[in-house]
């Protein structure tokens, strides 16, 4: 069945990978950016996907774009949120700006796009919300109180949603990637790679289309019995019980 989805950060890196693995799956995606519109006419060419410039951090923003896209596409049925940034630092020299973005970019904007779709979803009785967190939101990260707070409060973000929605067939669920090749990870020195890599029981990075195989089974029919869930994609790096 073809339904209407949402990826915040869709256009490049894990979103790109969720954007092509969802449209293959059947459906159509509007695939959200902040800031390279370069890389978004880019993935609306090779994907079909529609591309849509906003700003996730910014409440109104989110609202006016997810109209947008209902009035031309149709009532949203799945949200990945997936935008996130980085802006790594150690607490005792962090700017205040500095943890305000992070925070604002990657957890606020789970509650600004969850609050723009959660009423329809209620009201036709389906829904589904995958928010991308990370290995770094279960077990920290020297360098990344503001991205480490962010991911960990998104995960306790998708428990409470997932209470407040399983009874009007809403699924929330959280994935938790490791370290993963995109175009991010590949810019760093051969030798911090290296180093993250001997971290790592599987000895490799994860491929952003494993990740987005993930997303497509939560966003499934067959997952409507998992919700609330946090799944790690992680090569055996941090293992919670």
């Amino acid at each position: 069945m073809t339904r209407i989805a949402i990826v915040t950060g869709g256009t490049r890196g894990i979103g790109l990978a969720i954007t092509k693995a969802l449209i293959a799956e059947g459906h159509k995606v509007a695939a959200l950016y902040h800031g390279n519109d370069e890389a978004a006419q880019k993935c609306a060419a090779e994907t079909g996907a529609k591309v849509y410039k906003a700003d996730v951090a910014d409440f109104a923003a989110c609202q006016k774009v997810v109209a947008q896209i209902e009035s031309e596409m149709g009532p949203v049925d799945i949200l990945v949120n997936n935008a996130g940034i980085t802006k790594d630092g150690m607490l005792h020299k962090m700017p205040e700006d500095n943890w305000h973005a992070v925070i604002e970019t990657n957890l606020t904007s789970c509650f600004n796009m969850s609050r723009a779709v959660i009423a329809g979803m209620r009201e036709r009785g389906f829904g589904r919300i995958v928010n991308i967190s990370s290995i770094n939101g279960q077990k920290g990260q020297l360098g990344q109180c503001n991205y480490s707070a962010a991911k960990a409060g998104m995960l306790g973000f998708t428990r409470a949603l997932a209470l407040e929605s399983a009874a009007k067939g809403i699924t929330v669920n959280a994935i938790c990637p490791g370290y993963i090749a995109t175009d991010m990870t590949s810019a760093m020195p051969q030798e911090v790679l290296d180093s993250i890599i001997r971290q790592i029981p599987a000895a490799r990075m994860g491929k952003p289309e494993e990740i987005a195989d993930m997303v497509t089974f939560l966003a499934s029919d067959r997952a409507a019995f998992v919700t609330g869930a946090t799944m790690s994609a992680n090569g055996g790096q941090y293992m919670a019980a």
